[in-house]
């Protein structure tokens, strides 16, 4: 009987689930922006480190076969990843935001605010750039540097506007985090998939005829490629932060 108690004792789970819908609710929200945020990162991994280099080995007879069986079907996915990631994201930080103003007596409006406003303008000046497409703006090593100068005078006039001493660490590294997977779902659905799809219905239509791409598509081609790569290279600041949002202090209180 005693050790029936004890093996009882180390055995029995100890399992507790919160009562109120609220904690249910952010926790689903957190699954699904971890669910949504895998299948979009590891798809633009996908494209950009294996994609790109293999279509580049291949013939124009068998591209004909393989983007227009492939892409569309990663697309969809990436495209609607990043919109479920983005939305669960920001509904989840909105609740932080709400808390944080509530305890210190400020106001959600400026924080929520400032995000769309500033990141958007962010995104616009980059789409312009890239647009541009001439010259030293068609370079990725020119590009990487005025958008790195662009994403720091973001990170920067984000954490200004907002330094009233009740934000917390994790509605600052998040603003700054999300803010960067906001551009880069812009990029998605306002440059890559726009050319992407011009590009799948070119090969489908073309496939068998050695039909030369225009000019203008390649052009496109070039821009959604530089969108793509960056980002790439916006994910790895964009994952730090939301890391540090809540395993490293680093701003506010």
């Amino acid at each position: 009987m005693a050790l029936a108690t004890v093996m009882a004792a180390f055995l029995q789970p100890n399992i507790h689930v919160p009562a109120d819908v609220n904690t249910n609710f952010l926790m689903l929200l957190r699954w699904v922006h971890f669910l949504g945020g895998i299948t979009w990162i590891g798809l633009l991994y996908f494209f950009n480190l294996v994609n790109v280099p293999f279509l580049g080995e291949l013939d124009a007879p068998t591209k004909s076969k393989v983007i227009p069986s492939l892409m569309p079907r990663a697309l969809w996915w990436f495209r609607w990843a990043s919109v479920v990631t983005v939305l669960a994201g920001i509904l989840y930080w909105g609740n932080i935001v709400a808390t944080d103003a509530a305890n210190g007596g400020g106001s959600s409006g400026l924080p929520m605010g400032t995000f769309f406003g500033i990141w958007t303008v962010i995104f616009a000046l980059m789409n312009g750039v890239l647009m541009a497409g001439k010259g030293p703006l068609n370079k990725g090593p020119v590009l990487a540097v005025l958008f790195t100068v662009l994403v720091i005078v973001g990170a920067y006039l984000f954490l200004d506007l907002n330094d009233h001493g009740w934000e917390s660490n994790r509605l600052l590294c998040i603003g700054i985090g999300g803010g960067l997977g906001w551009i880069m779902m812009l990029n998605v659905w306002g440059i890559i998939w726009r050319v992407q799809k011009r590009v799948i219905i070119f090969t489908r239509e073309n496939a068998g005829k050695n039909t030369p791409m225009p000019d203008k598509l390649k052009a496109g081609v070039r821009m959604a490629f530089l969108a793509s790569r960056t980002n790439a290279y916006l994910s790895i600041p964009m994952l730090f932060f939301m890391g540090a949002a809540s395993h490293y202090p680093m701003f506010g209180r």
